[in-house]
């Protein structure tokens, strides 16, 4: 074998350490105008109020007392922003509804006009300041959960000292706001909404020896960390517009043009129809669905497996395979007739092609959601297309069993991925009986679904 030269080698490295230099800038970046949410631009487009709301903000606060979750050490760094008081002005600002005023930083007003009217006596100036506004409503509330490692996932792969691999991690904040009427102290509105916070990494490298005393070792990686500040920022901007068009419903506050907001609110009602259509999820964020899995289906597959027998130099061998499946009402279980085609032999020795027919009881472990594990059990029969010289039989009765993924990608259509094993009751079925261990057959089956 010829091995690579060392200088390709270095080469080799220099270039893969260039890529993984490449993903990070050396040079740094000049300040630029903070990013806008995506809630941003809607809020704007909010068509103008009859009369703009004066409206206070003491503080916004983070009620979560979530400190960052770390591996290495204790972190005393909070996981959410502490100026989530400033991020409520400023959505105040963009809607255009509200007219704030200051009062997280009352005490600091409050001084600064007392240094001001001294002033103006020691100079003989009897001009008074003019009144402070007052606030009509109160918005109160804050972040009142993060939620860290809401879902975790990932998938790699290593082979002969190569791999690559990705891993994403979910966390989740929710914000409750609420206007408060300061006449009579009721709480008019609120509502609170939820952004989640994804974080992915993906790496890859290799690590193999290319000759006796040299070893090739090369890594890369990039990882991609949503800001959690710009979560809060979306979900407040998301909680001020949502509280802006229900407080219109309630008769709090109402729009100039009627017909504009009308428009308005319509878009955003069918916007979050939309969204609630495609999530219908769980607290995971998962979409469900109680009647995913209902009524009659028919799966076609593709085999591939063998029998395990006396002889020990078992073939591997295709084959396919046809389910009829009928769910039972009311229930994750379902009834399960199935018909396979395969051939079964051993090197050398036998082949011959059977056919299997079970009647299962299927379970999906979570069968409202599009990815589901399943397991089934039940009984059938192997058979022979006639009965062979090597053995007196032609039937074989079965314990099956199957386990597998199921997928939905549509209303019509899904896939499955599953191994079927059979437990054969009157062993013999390559002519040899012998030991306490009957003959057995497992098959890797995989095939796609269709739901009428």
């Amino acid at each position: 074998m010829k091995y690579l030269n060392p200088t390709y080698l270095l080469l080799l490295a220099l270039l893969t350490s260039s890529c993984a230099g490449s993903l990070k800038p050396y040079k740094t970046e000049p300040a630029q105008v903070g990013w806008e949410s995506k809630s941003n631009q809607s809020l704007k487009e909010l068509p103008k109020p009859n009369n703009k709301v004066v409206a206070a903000v003491y503080r916004f606060r983070d009620q979560t007392g979530q400190y960052k979750p770390s591996q290495q050490s204790i972190s005393y760094s909070t996981a959410v922003t502490q100026g989530a008081t400033s991020i409520l002005i400023k959505a105040m600002e963009n809607s255009g509804w509200f007219t704030p005023i200051e009062r997280e930083g009352i005490s600091n007003l409050l001084n600064e006009r007392r240094i001001i009217q001294n002033t103006r006596q020691q100079n003989n100036d009897n001009t008074k300041l003019p009144p402070l506004l007052f606030a009509g409503v109160v918005l109160e509330g804050g972040i009142i959960g993060y939620d860290s490692n809401v879902m975790t996932g990932g998938a790699g792969v290593r082979y002969l000292g190569m791999s690559a691999s990705g891993q994403y991690r979910k966390d989740q904040v929710t914000i409750y706001l609420r206007a408060v009427s300061t006449q009579s102290g009721r709480i008019l509105k609120t509502v609170h909404t939820t952004k989640s916070i994804l974080s992915t990494k993906l790496d890859g490298g290799i690590f193999r020896y290319v000759d006796a005393n040299e070893l090739l070792e090369s890594e890369v990686g990039v990882t991609f960390n949503e800001p959690p500040v710009m979560a809060v920022t979306e979900a407040i901007d998301e909680a001020v517009k949502r509280l802006i068009v229900e407080g219109v419903d309630a008769n709090i506050w109402q729009p100039a043009d009627q017909e504009s907001f009308k428009e308005y609110k319509e878009d955003y009602e069918l916007a979050v129809a939309k969204q609630k259509e495609r999530q219908k999820s769980n607290y995971y964020g998962i979409a469900e669905r109680p009647d995913l899995r209902s009524g009659f289906s028919v799966n076609g597959s593709y085999s591939f497996g063998s029998y395990i027998g006396s002889f020990g130099n078992e073939s591997q061998n295709s084959g396919f395979g046809i389910q009829a499946e009928q769910a039972i009402v009311n229930s994750p279980l379902s009834m399960k007739f199935n018909y396979h085609r395969t051939q079964i032999g051993s090197q050398n020795i036998f082949s011959e092609p059977v056919n299997n027919l079970d009647v299962l009881i299927n379970a999906y472990l979570t069968p409202k959601l599009k990815l589901s594990p399943y397991v089934g059990v039940g009984g059938g029969v192997l058979a022979y297309d006639s009965t062979p010289e090597f053995t007196e039989d032609q039937f074989f009765p079965t314990l099956s069993g199957e386990a597998g993924l199921d997928y939905r990608f549509s209303e019509t259509f899904g896939l499955k991925i599953g191994l079927s094993y059979r437990y054969l009751i009157s062993d013999g079925v390559d002519g040899i009986k012998a030991g306490s261990i009957h003959d057995q057959q497992w098959n890797i089956m995989t095939g796609f679904t269709f739901y009428p």
